[in-house]
């Protein structure tokens, strides 16, 4: 395997109208991105240009077929908002006290906060991989996109472009690239919608821009907020971010593709057949041409003939008790095991009953300093009773965004009342109950 599936295809393939000192992407959700010299070594090397081959919304296109939108374009569209917003700021003059080295860096790290981006969007994270953040600092070795970097001169440029993706940065402009308010957000809620035909990302761009403060915190340093004739728009991109998970990102097929892929995955790793630590440099198809050479390919060649999994049960997060099912999400090797026992408590074989509780409970979570009209700045955590309501009912939000559900290959007759018992039960609980042998279910069909 190469250690990069996608080669770097250079400037004049790029489609570009050259322009003075910089040149012009035609996109079309901003229409002319604008890119300037120190951003076109970074754009035409081959780390960037492996994310022209990675779907933006991993399995959504099975069900949107306009979800073929890659990371490539969405990275140009998060720079170019970073280069709107630091724009407006520099007419308030708010930037006049932030080193020219941290505003310098900004759009920067908006065009790489995504370079160590998996295949097929976040569905490998869940599998237990490390985040993409964290492997930014990998990408950043590469001889391309270092040699790139190195034109800046700016002194420990990578190091500090990892700290403000993975968002460990001081920078006074960190929140623009890691926060509650990041410019990732506002680019992809937009995009996502956009390309997935669905008026629920719906969100006032050009208000939250205008809106984006450097404000002042009690110790003197600087951080980025938002002012108060913003909430109204902030609002509406927190309940928009909602609406999307709850019908794009976890619709119940994208949920059944995703889960089916990461059991792919998980078992092509655990074989051997796979090397995690080239995931990472590859590319959805690169991935997916390596998976189909594994001998279990039956999953495989479901996911490509959309032959996905039916739901066998699919349940409100309101019908398990608050706290119960964490571990759904979050211990991947313990789910398999489960969900291969439930398979034979049903007659099914490994691999064919699959658990799906996703939670995101950061999804809406808002920490932000509100500088009021008077001049007075506040951090906004939502316990405020007269802005920024969706806050207060963040939690319920959460929950009704999120099913329980149980995906199998062929149906059966699942009860529900046993599978809500067992979400319900400790991580520790049922990992005993595992070693003992114990059935799952009351009743099978």
């Amino acid at each position: 395997m190469t250690a990069y599936a996608g080669r770097a295809l250079g400037r004049s393939h790029l489609q570009m109208a050259t322009t003075g000192g910089f040149e012009v992407i035609r996109d079309p959700l901003w229409n002319n991105i604008r890119i300037d010299t120190a951003a076109l070594g970074v754009v035409d090397s081959e780390p960037f240009q492996r994310l022209r081959y990675i779907r933006q919304l991993g399995h959504a296109y099975l069900v949107y077929p306009g979800a073929t939108h890659t990371r490539f374009e969405h990275a140009l569209g998060a720079y170019h908002l970073a280069r709107r917003t630091l724009g407006l700021l520099a007419e308030r003059g708010e930037l006049d006290g932030v080193p020219p080295e941290e505003v310098r860096l900004v759009p920067l790290a908006a065009l790489l906060h995504d370079i160590g981006h998996y295949p097929f969007s976040h569905a490998l994270e869940e599998a237990s991989l490390p985040s993409h953040e964290s492997l930014a600092s990998e990408h950043f070795r590469h001889p391309e996109l270092r040699s790139a970097l190195a034109t800046l001169g700016i002194e420990s440029v990578e190091t500090r472009l990892a700290d403000l993706i993975s968002g460990a940065s001081s920078s006074p402009l960190a929140g623009l690239i890691s926060g509650s308010l990041d410019l990732d957000k506002i680019e992809y809620l937009t995009r996502d919608a956009r390309m997935c035909g669905v008026p629920y990302g719906t969100v006032d761009v050009d208000r939250l821009l205008h809106s984006i403060s450097v404000v002042t915190q009690p110790d003197g340093s600087l951080t980025v907020g938002v002012q108060e004739k913003g909430v109204s728009a902030l609002e509406s991109l927190l309940f928009a971010k909602y609406q999307m998970y709850r019908n794009i990102y976890w619709h119940h097929a994208v949920r059944s593709a995703t889960v089916m892929f990461k059991r792919l995955v998980r078992s092509a790793i655990a074989s051997g057949h796979l090397d995690p630590s080239w995931i990472p440099h590859s590319t959805d198809e690169a991935l997916m041409e390596v998976i189909r050479q594994f001998p279990a390919t039956r999953l495989a060649e479901r996911l490509r003939r959309r032959q996905l999994y039916k739901r066998a049960v699919d349940l409100p997060a309101r019908e398990v008790a608050t706290g119960g099912g964490a571990w759904i999400a979050s211990s991947p090797d313990l789910v398999q095991r489960v969900e291969d026992q439930l398979a034979g408590e049903l007659g099914l074989r490994p691999g064919e009953l699959l658990l799906d509780f996703p939670a995101k409970p950061e999804m809406l979570a808002v920490d932000i300093p509100l500088r009021l009209r008077g001049g007075r700045t506040e951090q906004l955590s939502g316990e405020r009773s007269d802005v920024l309501s969706i806050q207060r009912v963040a939690e319920e939000l959460h929950t009704s965004a999120r099913r329980l559900r149980v995906f199998v290959a062929e149906p059966v007759q699942l009860p529900h009342d046993p599978v809500v018992a067992l979400a319900e039960r400790s991580e520790q609980d049922v990992a005993a109950g595992l070693e003992t042998g114990a059935a799952f279910l009351t009743t099978t069909a």
